[in-house]
């Protein structure tokens, strides 16, 4: 029970981050194309400025998670996607480096690289994890002895793309929602216009992701085995409607709540489908890492468990509160008064 429990919460943790880091990386790799002076640099900046380094607590949890519940799965994943994972990290820094060295020279030159690495940083963080959750639903090459065969072109077929295509429209659009309600005047116009235009260019992709799903994985066995489960189709179904109607009436608010439950609803379903096998193996299903016993069971003992369980029992409240604090105090467009990046 507990190992099921966690199980769950670990893609929670996951769903959660991308819900609400994942409009930071949006803003980022959109600031190119929607940015045409310094001033509206800076308002994208300081639209992502008091939430991006809190956002990305909820990636640390979801990596400690991990560790800590499923030691196995934790140590396959971290060394056979050893590359991968360190290309993120690299690309995370640099990204949290630029929101501080930027405004510290004022040449166009020293700039103009911070605002270079901001874009990479943003976007292949938004590609990598795609690409690496794609490779989880259609298995890793996983042996008997839980060592991960082939590198990181190996990650890079047409279904992991694909899932990284997918991740990087889910991460533009809900960056340009946010910027639409963080910003004003004609770079707010900008922001609803692209949200407008990326809406059914993602629409076709996550359709087109689903049919490939249905043939590259096994993410639908749960779903045929109990029926009533592809009723959490509805809830990114539903969020992917609602973007479009709450965009229409300009409820940008709404919108982007909408798309933060499409976010949430797309990952719980790829969650449900893998259950239980946090590290599905594409040699040998009986090798796959799961969080019971129907694989190589790689769950901790039920004493860390039920310990992680208290512990997360009071500690996460506390920083959903805070916040819901920081969200809520920071709610208001960005003015020249507000600039500090």
């Amino acid at each position: 029970m507990l190992e099921t429990i966690w199980f769950l919460l670990w893609g929670v943790l996951w769903a959660v981050y991308f819900a609400l880091d994942g409009f930071d990386l949006g803003m980022g790799m959109l600031k190119p194309f929607l940015a045409r002076d310094e001033y509206e640099k800076r308002v994208i900046y300081n639209a992502a400025g008091p939430f991006w380094d809190g956002n990305e607590v909820w990636l640390i949890s979801a990596g400690g998670v991990t560790f800590a519940a499923f030691p196995l799965a934790y140590a396959a994943m971290f060394s056979g996607l050893y590359t991968a994972l360190m290309l993120l990290l690299f690309a995370l820094i640099v990204r949290g480096v630029s929101f501080e060295f930027r405004s510290k020279v004022d040449s166009p030159g020293w700039k103009a690289v911070w605002d270079g690495c901001q874009v990479v940083g943003s976007f292949l963080p938004a590609l990598l994890l795609g690409v690496a959750f794609a490779n989880i639903f259609q298995g890793l090459p996983l042996d008997q002895n839980q060592v991960m065969h082939g590198g990181l072109l190996d990650l890079l077929n047409p279904y992991g793309l694909a899932g990284g295509v997918l991740f990087v429209l889910l991460f533009l659009l809900h960056g340009a929602l946010w910027l639409s309600i963080k910003a004003e005047g004609d770079l707010r116009e900008r922001a609803a216009s692209t949200a407008a235009r990326l809406w059914p260019v993602l629409a076709a992709v996550i359709v087109v992701f689903l049919v490939y799903t249905w043939f590259a994985t096994k993410l639908f066995t749960n779903y045929l085995t109990n029926p009533v489960l592809f009723l959490i189709l509805l809830v990114p179904v539903g969020g992917l409607v609602m973007i479009r109607v709450w965009l229409a009436a300009r409820r940008f608010w709404a919108a982007w709540g909408a798309s933060a439950v499409m976010i949430i609803g797309v990952t719980l379903f790829a969650v449900v489908g893998l259950f239980p096998a946090i590290l599905p193996s594409s040699l040998n299903p009986a090798w796959s890492l799961t969080a019971t016993d129907a694989g190589i069971k790689a769950s901790s003992s039920p004493l860390t468990l039920a310990i992680m369980l208290g512990v997360a029992l009071v500690f996460v409240p506390i920083v959903i509160g805070y916040q819901f604090w920081v969200y809520k105090t920071f709610s208001a467009p960005v003015t020249r008064e507000d600039l500090e990046y």
